[in-house]
């Protein structure tokens, strides 16, 4: 019904509540759904995968500085040239696992990368492998939940032969893909 001079009448006073329930009703749903939505999200990036750009050409040719890291966090089962993403002293790394818990890594002046005595097999690395002259002592012992890491441009990445080995509780993920930066 039309308003009659100026007044609503109550036909269309009711439809006007039913319209503004309605409307509040669909605003809390929506709100529930955004809820949800969010909090799967932080479920999932905040506790099961985790994102790390890629910042140096520390993992060349595999992975490129600008790449953003894909990573899972719950598998702490960590083998031998998985790749990790680390975090030690406020900085974040990203390196293949050579050594792992209870071997003694060495790396010779003819800049080979021995595990236990014996020289260490990687394929797909293109670099020899050169100690730091300033951090490590070599033969090192790893100890328990300790693993040796290193980066795959041997030339120039910052991994365990500058800062030492890194202990498990560092190591926050297993990365699991790259997103190139030229699909950006």
């Amino acid at each position: 019904m039309a308003r009659k001079g100026g007044e609503l009448t109550p036909e269309t006073a009711i439809r006007t509540r039913r319209i503004r329930i309605v409307d509040r009703r669909a605003a809390w749903a929506l709100a529930r759904k955004i809820g949800m939505l969010g909090l799967a999200v932080y479920i999932l990036f905040g506790m099961v995968f985790g994102l790390a750009p890629m910042k140096g050409g520390d993992m060349q040719p595999r992975f490129a500085a600008g790449d953003l890291l894909l990573y899972y966090r719950l598998d702490r089962d960590i083998a031998r040239n998985d790749v990790v993403v680390l975090e030690r002293d406020g900085s974040q790394y990203v390196g293949r696992v050579v050594g792992l818990p209870g071997e003694s890594v060495d790396v010779t002046a003819d800049r080979t990368l021995r595990i236990d005595g014996a020289d260490a097999i990687e394929p797909g690395i293109y670099y020899e492998t050169q100690a730091f002259q300033e951090a490590v002592q070599y033969p090192l012992q790893l100890g328990n939940a300790e693993y040796f890491v290193l980066g795959d441009m041997r030339e120039t990445a910052k991994d365990s032969r500058y800062f030492g080995a890194a202990k498990a509780s560092e190591i926050k993920g297993k990365v699991m893909s790259a997103l190139r930066r030229t699909d950006l």
